[in-house]
């Protein structure tokens, strides 16, 4: 089969205007729930891009760990390449498909650092293995090898001695929304687009967009 032969027909539901929230995360708090109810794997898991100072996009998938009415949460190092990049263009977005659902999200938007305090809390609930992590992988860096990782890895678990505090360089941003798109797979490929603008006045406007 050729690549240029692969394709599947959307044909499961429909979106219209009168069918979404006048708010747009009010609309991702409803397909959100829709997601968790359809069980699929690694729901949270969404691209974000960001941009380089010489302007050249870059993409990776990271995992969101809070919404709320300030916008969407992850955490990374920020001496990572989209920790760097954000530092010099805070404007990103990212992209959520649930291809079980025939579903995709846009949200584009302005990223700043959470508190400390947040970045400290969801950092002692993860696992003890995943924050010694956080200290021993210079993240985007060259490295030599994996036992290279491995053994800065040991290194950092005896020193640490079980007590694994918070690196000043890892947190977490905010994304905070000024344009959000939803789509959802049709037929013959007329896709319904539903997309959201914040406007100077700092209110929501609506519009269908062609696919």
């Amino acid at each position: 089969m050729s690549i240029a032969s692969i394709r599947k027909e959307y044909t499961m539901q429909s979106l219209s205007e009168s069918d979404t929230d006048p708010h747009p995360l009010r609309q991702f708090d409803r397909w959100w729930d829709e997601a968790l109810q359809s069980g699929i794997d690694e729901v949270n898991a969404m691209t974000l891009s960001t941009v380089s100072e010489q302007g050249k996009p870059s993409s990776r998938i990271v995992l969101l760990k809070g919404c709320d009415d300030r916008g969407f949460v992850f955490y990374t190092n920020y001496r990572s390449r989209k920790g760097l990049e954000l530092e010099t263009n805070p404007h990103a977005s990212l992209l959520f498909f649930w291809k079980e659902l025939e579903r995709q999200i846009r949200i584009e938007g302005i990223c700043s650092k959470v508190s400390p305090e947040e970045s400290d809390a969801y950092y002692a609930s993860r696992p003890e293995g995943s924050r010694i992590g956080a200290w021993a992988s210079p993240q985007s860096q060259v490295i030599e090898s994996r036992d290279t990782l491995k053994e800065s890895f040991r290194h950092m678990e005896e020193r640490l001695g079980g007590v694994v505090h918070r690196p000043d360089y890892w947190g977490g941003y905010r994304l905070n929304p000024n344009c959000m798109e939803f789509w959802q797979g049709r037929p013959n490929r007329l896709h319904d687009r539903i997309r959201y603008r914040l406007t100077e006045e700092g209110e929501w406007s609506r519009c269908r967009l062609a696919p």
